[in-house]
């Protein structure tokens, strides 16, 4: 039962570096005016959910295997995209809001949160495949 849940978080990982590389190009190219803000907001809004609930499944498996360390490890990413889900404010589109990305600087908050998932995710990914074969 182990080697299963460890195989799945793993996929489940390729699949969240997979959207963390695809929100980071497609932010890039809203940053060097290849698309424009509404095409960019669109498209990253309809992962955001699958992001959030492929990973609070990871947590939620640790949880129930008992692997302490690494539920207590994806805990406060899974937490940060719950509260950024339910905090988006009444009126905007999304989590990425076409009228508000180019204001405040949130473009480049998007830029580094997406660059930080991305390094957290390569690292599960390497402690899910080391997991694996320990078992």
């Amino acid at each position: 039962m182990e080697a299963v849940v460890f195989v799945f978080s793993l996929l489940d990982c390729c699949a969240l570096i997979f959207l963390s590389v695809y929100f980071i190009i497609t932010l890039s190219d809203l940053e060097c005016d290849y698309i424009n803000a509404r095409s960019c907001c669109s498209k990253l809004n309809k992962w955001v959910i699958p992001e959030l609930i492929g990973h609070a499944i990871v947590t939620v498996l640790m949880l129930i295997s008992l692997h302490w360390f690494i539920f207590l490890l994806n805990l406060p990413v899974a937490t940060w995209n719950i509260y950024r889900f339910i905090m988006v404010p009444s009126g905007n589109m999304g989590v990425f809001d076409p009228t508000e990305i180019h204001n405040r600087g949130q473009l480049k908050s998007h830029m580094k949160e997406a660059m930080i998932k991305l390094g957290f995710h390569l690292l599960c990914f390497f402690m899910y495949l080391y997991s694996k074969n320990s078992n």
